[in-house]
């Protein structure tokens, strides 16, 4: 599978929210997109328009005014990396076929591939990857490897 570059910009970008959105009060601070473009390298008009996906997505509520920008909706531990792909419209599938999840195939005649439901289990994995993952994670580099990895809490009586 091939995440596009709407699904990995959008997670690079909320995840510089979640990190530099941290502390003054409850919510955080709001963080400006100029900020966001800049660290992240990330074209300003390209961010406008994923964060607009975002806020319809209810996953980022903007704030107006001097200081004004952007902050989580919900906490980073609580936001997955899959809503954000999914929010921004990027598919999390790996077959060619146009309709997933439809009878129609991608073959010309309308079949199934002979590969189909190998790409189709692939896509299903990595959308439960990207949901068991958070920002939180993400900002924490807790991924994959490193969070299964990770030594037990010391102290714990066995």
């Amino acid at each position: 599978m091939r995440l596009s570059t709407k699904g990995r910009y959008a997670v690079m970008a909320m995840a510089d929210l979640a990190r530099h959105g941290r502390g003054e009060g409850a919510d955080g601070r709001a963080v400006s997109l100029a900020e966001i473009a800049t660290r992240q390298e990330i074209s300003l008009s390209y961010l406008e328009q994923l964060f607009a996906r975002l806020r319809k997505g209810g996953l980022v509520r903007s704030v107006r005014g001097p200081g004004g920008g952007y902050r989580l909706a919900k906490p980073a531990d609580e936001t997955v990396v899959s809503e954000i792909v999914l929010a921004v419209d990027e598919p999390i599938r790996a077959t060619r076929c146009e309709a997933h999840g439809t009878p129609r195939g991608c073959m010309l005649a309308g079949d199934r591939c002979i590969t189909h439901h190998l790409w189709e289990d692939l896509g299903d994995e990595i959308h439960r990857y990207l949901a068991s993952v958070s920002l939180e994670d993400v900002i924490l580099n807790r991924t994959g490897r490193r969070r299964r990895d990770a030594p037990a809490d010391v102290g714990v009586a066995a």
